[in-house]
């Protein structure tokens, strides 16, 4: 098939690269425009589409939108037979969305109707659900509202925002594969009514720790929010906690505080553990190395 794929991280990557290697003929990859970055943060640095796309030659638009009447005409010329979208990152006009013969068709990292929006991932680990996956959806103008033709699933147990959203993109790029081998065989059909929810962009305080939770919801904000890590604050500096690990017991004492010399920290019911965390333009390391150099005393209290 001719298709226009348009995606922007490193999520979008495996889905691209499977395309070509199925045999599809990719005419164009849509992306984000070169941002500030590198090592200053001041260099125009491609994203991952970008960079996968020119290895594998094909040909490159990073449009700052998509709603002029030039951009849209630019699109309709490639006269492809779908476009495939992973996390591009634009709103598509209705134009965009009609001009590919089999319309516009998303890679989404949720069973959907669960988790329409911008973080379903994160969502997902923090609401505790056992299990997530990908859904290949038929874009429309509303938000992950638009018909489905085939879902994958997967457990979360235990698994980092990191670990899961790299897992979710393979799957993804086998699904995809999958239905534009024979689009007869995967007819959309309409999302469920019942069980929507929606995956809000992720606002930075909530990676503040809140140890008042229970040590399950702990564990969640710790997992949802690796990369690039939860925190607490203690003597003016900022811990990231990486990995850690839930602990029953029916110690007492005020949320936050360090019960023993195993780093134990009391939730609001139970504990946690950490196994893995960072200091502020540190390494990961484990916690006993981490506190060779920056003492965290039994009987803190962590905020």
């Amino acid at each position: 098939m001719r298709i226009i794929f348009m995606g922007t991280p490193d999520f979008a990557v495996p889905a691209l690269a499977a395309l070509v290697a199925a045999g599809h003929e990719v005419v164009c990859a849509y992306t984000q425009p070169p941002r500030p970055g590198g090592r200053r943060g001041k260099e125009l640095t491609a994203t991952p589409v970008q960079r996968t796309a020119e290895e594998l030659g094909i040909a490159v638009r990073h449009p700052a939108s998509l709603k002029g009447a030039a951009e849209q005409a630019a699109f309709a010329a490639f006269e492809a037979d779908v476009a495939v979208v992973a996390a591009y990152g634009l709103i598509l006009p209705q134009a965009v969305l009609d001009a590919p013969k089999q319309g516009c068709l998303n890679i989404h990292a949720s069973l959907l109707p669960r988790w329409r929006g911008a973080a379903p991932v994160q969502r997902a680990i923090l609401a505790g659900d056992k299990e997530t996956g990908v859904t290949i959806m038929q874009m429309e103008a509303g938000l992950d509202t638009g018909p489905m033709r085939f879902a994958a699933a997967t457990d979360t147990y235990m698994k980092t925002a990191g670990e899961l959203t790299a897992e979710l993109s393979e799957l993804g790029a086998w699904a995809i594969v999958r239905v534009l081998g024979d689009l007869d065989a995967y007819l959309p059909i309409a999302q469920p009514v019942d069980g929507v929810t929606y995956a809000a962009k992720i606002d930075k305080a909530e990676m503040k720790l809140d140890f008042a939770k229970s040590s399950d919801d702990v564990i969640g904000q710790i997992l949802a929010f690796n990369p690039p890590g939860a925190y607490f604050e203690f003597a003016g500096e900022r811990i990231r906690i990486l990995q850690a690990k839930p602990v029953v017991s029916d110690r007492i004492g005020t949320a936050g505080t360090v019960l023993d010399k195993g780093h134990a920290i009391r939730c609001g019911h139970g504990e946690i553990r950490p196994t893995l965390m960072q200091r502020a333009g540190r390494s990961a390391m484990q916690p006993d190395e981490l506190l060779r150099g920056f003492s965290i005393p039994e009987g803190s209290l962590l905020t």
